[in-house]
């Protein structure tokens, strides 16, 4: 079980199948709340120097087992915690994240890792303030994904799997096991469920009030002069 934010500083994430249009709205709530003049920082998953050159190279050589995948994953998202994302929190600051331990906890278990173990790996880190999971049908999110890039990446489809020979079938098999398990995470974290049907403008609206719900009476970290780059671009700029 994730243990509770302690800190000063606002953890929102956000969560969602690939397609499920959850990278957007974070977005978009980014540039909002900075408007709002909140100091803000962004977290995308998969994001870490530390160990990317490795995950390039066992990626190519598809060398990777599930639980090697899924420690490496942790090591990633371990690194941002320690050097990013929790001191900003002690500073006060707004984290968002595009992705949390929730990723892992439903893509590791749809590669066969126990669902116990997945979870105490990041038994270090902190339940969000705000946890959304954008649902949508599992035909239209494929359909997004399809429609938008030329080709699927042998892990992003579950080659790995053996689930088909086909990587958009493989695909779709593989995200039916992510959302069975996001769906087992409502009630179990407390996740709160926006509809990825819904046009962006009105999932913004829905979002944006819910966090302004969350911060009401909340007096975090402005935005002085001369604050630091670090809080004023997104991890991915």
């Amino acid at each position: 079980m994730l243990r509770k934010n302690d800190t000063p500083g606002k953890l929102i994430i956000v969560e969602g199948i690939d397609g499920s249009g959850k990278s957007t709205q974070i977005d978009l709530l980014y540039k909002w709340l900075r408007a709002q003049g909140h100091s803000v920082y962004f977290s995308e998953w998969n994001s870490s120097a530390l160990v990317k050159s490795t995950t390039k190279r066992a990626k190519k050589r598809k060398s990777f087992t599930p639980t090697t995948f899924s420690l490496l994953q942790c090591t990633d998202f371990a690194d941002r915690w320690e050097n990013r994302i929790l001191p900003l929190l002690k500073a006060g600051v707004i984290v968002l994240a595009d992705r949390y331990a929730y990723t892992a906890f439903g893509r590791d278990v749809a590669r066969g890792v126990d669902r116990v173990w997945v979870r105490n790996l990041y038994s270090f880190a902190m339940q969000p303030d705000v946890a959304l999971f954008f649902r949508v049908p599992l035909d239209i999110a494929i359909q997004r994904i399809t429609s938008a890039r030329a080709s699927l990446k042998y892990y992003e489809a579950g080659m790995d799997l053996k689930l088909s020979e086909s990587r958009i079938e493989s695909f779709e098999l593989f995200q039916a096991r992510i959302l069975d398990e996001y769906d087992r995470m409502v009630d179990e974290f407390g996740l709160t469920v926006i509809d990825g049907t819904l046009t962006v403008q009105a999932q913004q609206r829905l979002m944006r009030e819910i966090v302004k719900q969350e911060l009401k009476g909340w007096k975090g970290l402005p935005i002085p002069e001369g604050t630091p780059e670090i809080l004023r671009q997104p991890e991915h700029e």
